[in-house]
């Protein structure tokens, strides 16, 4: 059976929520209750991140999947093929035709510190992404937006913050600001959609935040 399409991601997975809460003014414990869904899932994604370095944003498509609660795999389709399995504390790059790479988690603390936060925000679990984060919530329920901003010291000093941007139920975009390096934003189910059926002219920064094109 094909998991149902949902988010996640570093993120992210999810679906509509009861049209009941998308009628209030949601703070970020009542988004985060929404955007909760049981595994299996799996959602669409277009990740672009800008660089000085680089004469075109680099943008990369494919799919997230979340087979079981302690499972995150990341499936690049396009514009290579790799596909990068986090689970028990390692992580594992596949490539064809190469030997698979694995390294713990501890030795990619920025890795392992989204993996456990993408793991709560998909279990609604807003205690334990409170402990890690600050959470700043803006707009109402058609149109929000969470600020996650990391605790450690460490996380700190290498991301300045997380945004998530959404509708209802939906998650949008994740935008990732480093404290040095440009802005990568990973723009998930509709969103993600929009982006492909638009192409490399599509805004992706009007996308993220639920513009024309996103249901």
């Amino acid at each position: 059976m094909r998991p149902r399409r949902c988010w996640p991601a570093a993120c992210l997975l999810l679906a509509m929520a009861p049209s009941a809460w998308a009628q209030a003014s949601p703070d970020s414990g009542a988004i985060l209750r929404a955007l909760a869904r049981p595994v299996p899932a799996a959602t669409p994604f277009v990740e672009v991140r800008e660089s000085q370095m680089l004469k075109a944003p680099l943008r990369v498509s494919g799919e997230y999947r979340r087979p079981d609660a302690g499972t995150l795999v990341r499936e690049v389709r396009a514009p290579y093929a790799e596909t990068t399995t986090i689970r028990d504390g390692e992580a594992v790059l596949a490539r064809a035709g190469k030997p698979d790479r694995r390294f713990p988690l501890a030795r990619a603390p920025e890795l392992a510190a989204l993996h456990g936060s993408f793991g709560a925000l998909l279990a609604g679990d807003a205690e334990t992404l409170r402990r890690h984060y600050t959470i700043d919530a803006q707009g109402g329920a058609d149109r929000w937006s969470l600020r996650l901003v990391p605790r450690d010291p460490k996380l700190a000093a290498r991301l300045r913050d997380l945004v998530l941007h959404g509708r209802g139920a939906d998650l949008h975009c994740i935008e990732n600001t480093p404290v040095k390096g440009d802005v990568q934003r990973t723009l998930t189910g509709v969103a993600a959609e929009a982006a492909i059926r638009a192409g490399d002219a599509a805004d992706i920064a009007a996308l993220c935040r639920g513009g024309a094109g996103v249901g």
